[in-house]
């Protein structure tokens, strides 16, 4: 087969130990899964189900980049997450063997546009350019979940050039690795490669130029992003 243009390179992560990487076929995302987040967003988790929203697989930038202040934005947010990589696939997949479909976690930071998404909240349009930009996934190398087991707990932590933005613990989400799994393969049937953010804790808020942003996730380390220019 030939192709009319270069062939896009193929998006993936680093994992921890070894020289293999991961490839990424999809990134899905969690709304609001922390009760405390979906408050200082104006929602009642207590009468919601999850809701999901995308990102492009090339939005992903690794550990320690330098990325550029997003355009069209005058309100870049931080989000930090626990993410989870999917090694087999499946669909409608029932909530006890859901853990068995994960591959691995990482630490990752689901930046947002947030003056772009009130604007489209506010009108009942799509998320998409306040979510799925450039350079909008930051994600730490993955961990096996052999080496790591499942987490179900552990402290999830955001700072800003030092000081804590968020802090919280994976045992708050409102739905758990294994809920998200099922639900969200009843919707869409899941396939190795696929990443999924699982959600953020309360205290998302702004970063500027020359910011130094550091997700960490006990058990999983740090990611770190500086933004630039």
């Amino acid at each position: 087969m030939t192709w009319a243009i270069p062939c896009p390179q193929q998006p993936s992560l680093p994992i921890v130990g070894s020289k293999d990487r991961f490839p990424v076929r999809r990134i899905y995302c969690v709304g609001q899964n922390y009760a405390a987040h979906a408050r200082e967003m104006g929602s009642n988790p207590d009468q919601e189900p999850p809701f999901f929203f995308s990102k492009p697989a090339d939005a992903l930038v690794a550990d320690g980049a330098t990325i550029p202040y997003p355009p069209g934005t005058e309100n870049l947010h931080h989000e930090a997450e626990l993410v989870v990589a999917i090694g087999n696939g499946g669909a409608s997949i029932p909530r006890e063997t859901a853990l068995d479909h994960v591959w691995g976690y990482a630490v990752g930071n689901d930046l947002t546009r947030r003056d772009l998404q009130a604007a489209a909240k506010k009108i009942g349009r799509p998320w998409d350019m306040s979510k799925g930009f450039d350079n909008s996934a930051p994600c730490a190398p993955l961990h096996p979940a052999s080496s790591t087991g499942h987490l179900t707990s552990g402290a999830i932590n955001l700072t800003v050039n030092g000081e804590t933005r968020q802090s919280s613990n994976l045992s708050d989400l409102i739905w758990s690795v294994a809920d998200v799994i099922a639900y969200l393969s009843t919707l869409v049937e899941l396939m190795p490669g696929d990443l999924i953010f699982t959600g953020t804790p309360e205290g998302v808020g702004p970063l500027v130029p020359g910011d130094v942003c550091v997700v960490e996730i006990e058990g999983l380390g740090k990611l770190t992003t500086r933004i630039g220019k």
